[in-house]
């Protein structure tokens, strides 16, 4: 047995303030502290490794399973596939991920210099669906940019991230470089509008995602979704009970 934080809209501030001390040029960028994209590549090999670990990928495809409905080979699928995300950005591929681009000029002397530059302030909404692996590889993304996100996951299942994040941390991940709650949708969306971030990444339904564009004034990716049943997984002999019990909800 366990227990998260509730968070309420009056206890918001601490994120807000969080957000807001986050310049517009990141944490990090092309020309500026550099040296955080090599610790992030350290810190992606650090929690491969540790996700390599049978015990720990167990802990992580169990702790999957507490919270979502899903067999035990499909809870070990997401650790799998995020073990695998860290693996590939090891070492100094975080910092060839900011590769810029340069594109010569029309006349003598000018020539044009782009480079992969953070938003700063963000903020991160995932569902409850996929537990570990959506929030982990987009909270990682953001990082890896300089980017100062906000993560909040359906509080049905965060505790699933609440415990990878403790991991990163382990593995060397800077303690102030995101800020992670537990509460509502009505509280997150709240502070969304009171913290303005540079930009939202929403991964859920689309009337959700609806609503947040407006608000939000269209500083948005969206990843929506309709609704539509899908019966995945290896126990086809449990198919006829599964599509019953989805027709029995949809009625």
């Amino acid at each position: 047995m366990m227990s998260v934080a509730d968070v309420k809209p009056h206890e918001t501030a601490p994120f807000v303030a969080a957000l807001r001390a986050c310049p517009k040029y990141g944490l990090h960028n092309p020309l500026r502290r550099v040296e955080r994209y090599r610790t992030y590549g350290d810190v992606c090999a650090a929690a491969a490794a540790a996700l390599g670990e049978p015990v720990v990928a167990r802990f992580f495809a169990r702790l999957i399973q507490r919270v979502s409905p899903k067999s035990y080979q499909q809870a070990m699928g997401e650790v799998t596939v995020t073990r695998a995300f860290l693996h590939n950005f090891s070492g100094d591929q975080v910092r060839f991920l900011a590769r810029s681009f340069g594109t010569p000029g029309d006349h003598l002397g000018q020539s044009t210099q782009g480079y992969r530059w953070p938003y700063g302030p963000v903020a991160i909404i995932t569902p409850f669906n996929f537990p570990l692996e959506i929030p982990a590889l987009q909270l990682l993304g953001a990082l890896f940019m300089g980017n100062k996100p906000l993560l909040k996951v359906d509080q049905k299942v965060s505790v699933v991230m609440e415990q990878f994040l403790r991991l990163l941390l382990r593995c060397g991940m800077p303690p102030d470089d995101a800020a992670f709650m537990h509460c509502s949708g009505a509280v997150a969306h709240s502070l969304l509008l009171e913290a303005r971030p540079r930009n939202t990444v929403f991964t859920g339904s689309s009337r959700v995602a609806d609503i947040l564009a407006r608000d939000l004034h269209g500083r948005i990716k969206v990843e929506g979704a309709g609704f539509d049943w899908k019966i995945v997984g290896p126990m086809q002999h449990e198919l006829r009970s599964a599509a019953a019990a989805a027709a029995a909800a949809a009625a």
